[in-house]
């Protein structure tokens, strides 16, 4: 299904969008230590979030929820929006904004993964030999590319590569769920359940912090990453989902770590070394076969 101007005007937002993320981060931690970080940024969307939810409820597009499926919605929105988010933040304080970006979209492989693990598809050759490409280039990565001492760690990449794969565990095991209730639902739970759960360690994190400090630009990062990458942004990919083939609409996520790459160059100062544009285009390509031989 080929997307009208509206719609191609809107992906690009998304896209913007989340690559923006990588950026908003990077600025917002320099000013809040990163439990506090997203601590803010969940509980800022959990509450922006809440005029698309009632909406969807109005329009009646999902089923209803009732007490007992709490529960269940909490859990699986925390698993797979929440806990995607904390260490991506987390993952983000340790390692470069390139790193993080190219660890954060090895989730097509993962999924892949998951669900031939699961019996959902099959592992043909054509898919192995795309999960080895890409696991070869993640590992030239981690291993030739280090960048300055501080910028890009192994512990920053893991963090972000354990980001990744929780949300590709959600999206394999919780899509009936999210298609029963449906995503704004989910999303919903995930941030404002979260926020409630997290809010002893916010409080915890903000005892003592000298909030005046804080520049304005800080605070500016904080609501973007609240409103654009995790309201916004997630509408966007859900309502594009349903004009356009996944397969296609994934391919567009193929520009986050190039964008995200430029943005870090020219606004952050970041390096680019020759390991790191190798070892991407090997990871990306290794995607590509594997997507194109589902």
């Amino acid at each position: 299904m080929k997307a009208s101007a509206s719609l191609s005007a809107l992906i690009a937002l998304m896209i913007a969008g989340w690559t923006g993320n990588y950026i908003a981060g990077k600025i917002s931690l320099q000013a809040f230590p990163p439990v506090l970080l997203y601590g803010l940024r969940i509980s800022m969307a959990g509450v922006l979030i809440l005029p698309a939810y009632w909406w969807e409820r109005r329009q009646r597009t999902a089923r209803s929820w009732t007490l007992r499926d709490v529960p269940q919605l909490v859990i699986l929105g925390l698993f797979g929006v929440a806990l995607n988010q904390f260490l991506f933040v987390l993952g983000l304080s340790r390692t470069s904004v390139a790193h993080s970006s190219i660890f954060a979209n090895t989730t097509p492989i993962l999924i892949l993964l998951l669900a031939c693990a699961r019996g959902l598809e099959r592992l043909t050759g054509w898919k192995l030999a795309g999960v080895m490409v890409a696991l070869t280039g993640v590992v030239s990565l981690r291993t030739l590319d280090t960048g300055p001492q501080g910028e890009a760690t192994l512990s920053g990449d893991f963090i972000t590569f354990c980001g990744a794969l929780a949300f590709s565990i959600f999206t394999v095991l919780g899509k009936p769920q999210a298609r029963r209730y449906g995503t704004i639902a989910v999303n919903t739970f995930a941030y404002a359940g979260g926020a409630l759960l997290l809010a002893p360690v916010t409080l915890w994190q903000s005892a003592g912090f000298d909030f005046r400090a804080v520049p304005f630009s800080a605070w500016a990062a904080v609501f973007y990453m609240a409103l654009l990458p995790s309201v916004i942004c997630y509408l966007i990919y859900y309502h594009a989902l349903a004009h356009m083939e996944a397969s296609h609409l994934a391919a567009f996520s193929y520009l986050q770590p190039l964008l995200a790459t430029v943005f870090g160059v020219f606004i952050l100062h970041e390096r680019v070394t020759l390991a790191l544009v190798v070892s991407g285009l090997v990871i990306f390509g290794g995607v590509c076969v594997a997507e194109r031989a589902r």
